[in-house]
């Protein structure tokens, strides 16, 4: 069987990683200022890295900064400069809002892949990964090369995270992990972000039952779930205690920590293609999705 488009696109993260922070300093002038009040947006897997790109910099010291999905975002709120992250450049929503915010005068960049799309003409300052772009309908390697971006421009990203992504590709996995069918992430501050889309993965590509919480919010509820077949993985350091919790309900502890939170996403992309591969799915074209989620005016169908 010939290698997904998937599998080859999220064994080149650390490449793409390397380049996204080269550019960083060249395009320093179309992200968000030290000072400013900044607004990061997108649509599913965009949206959970806004919210770690959001909360990475507001932990730097630079500014105030809300994560938003595109639909939601309040048009109430006043921003010096709103960031969208769109790898394919065509999605209704983020169009959309960007159409409106050049109305109202809103300084905007967009993070694209393909610099032959719409979001070129709508957003004032296009910022190109197109080295990053996929054939995958499944996010892999434009996602955490858009937050490395945003990372080194706050001076949060180092080469160690890199060599953790490398690390994270090479090391195997559990073999038994692609047998579960249930699975918890969890994340602390800009790990919470990263929880979110690792359950996404889960669920795109292997059709798994998946969640994710902020870490400390798991004791209040989910872990009732908890118990023989499950699966709870920690981006980042855990709290106290929670893992010695999971493990008295019967679950499956994953430990981490000893890579840098992008680096353990890495091995939940990996996970999530194992996954896929043990129930005879197709990664590249998971169910009832596309690529871009483009609305027919008037009619809200789907293409």
């Amino acid at each position: 069987m010939s290698q997904s488009h998937v599998a080859y696109e999220l064994g080149t993260q650390p490449e793409c990683w390397e380049r996204a922070a080269e550019l960083a300093p060249a395009r320093r002038a179309v992200l968000p200022q030290p000072g400013e009040r900044a607004a990061i947006v997108g649509c599913g897997t965009s949206y959970y890295m806004a919210q770690a790109a959001a909360v990475l910099r507001e932990e730097a010291g630079e500014g105030e900064t809300d994560a938003f999905a595109a639909s939601e975002f309040p048009p109430h709120r006043r921003y010096d400069r709103v960031v969208a992250l769109t790898r394919s450049g065509t999605t209704t929503e983020v169009l959309d809002l960007l159409a409106g915010l050049r109305e109202a005068g809103v300084p905007t960049t967009a993070v694209v892949a393909d610099p032959a799309t719409p979001v070129m003409g709508l957003a004032d300052d296009p910022v190109v990964l197109d080295f990053a772009d996929e054939q995958s309908v499944v996010q892999t390697r434009f996602a955490t090369t858009a937050l490395t971006l945003l990372r080194a421009h706050v001076g949060r990203h180092t080469p160690a995270a890199v060599a953790d992504a490398r690390t994270a590709l090479a090391e195997p996995l559990p073999e038994h992990l692609p047998t579960r069918r249930q699975f918890t992430f969890l994340g602390r501050g800009w790990s919470v972000g990263l929880a979110h889309e690792a359950a996404l993965k889960m669920r795109e590509a292997a059709l798994s039952w998946s969640e994710s919480y902020p870490a400390m919010e798991y004791r209040h509820g989910p872990i009732s779930i908890a118990g023989p077949g499950t699966v709870t993985w920690c981006l980042g350091e855990a709290p106290d205690g929670l893992a010695e919790q999971v493990l008295a309900a019967g679950g499956e502890w994953v430990a981490a920590g000893r890579l840098d939170p992008l680096a353990e996403l890495v091995r939940v992309h990996r996970l999530a293609l194992a996954a896929a591969a043990h129930r005879e799915l197709d990664p590249d074209r998971p169910r009832n999705l596309t690529r871009s989620v483009i609305l027919t005016a008037g009619e809200g169908a789907v293409r």
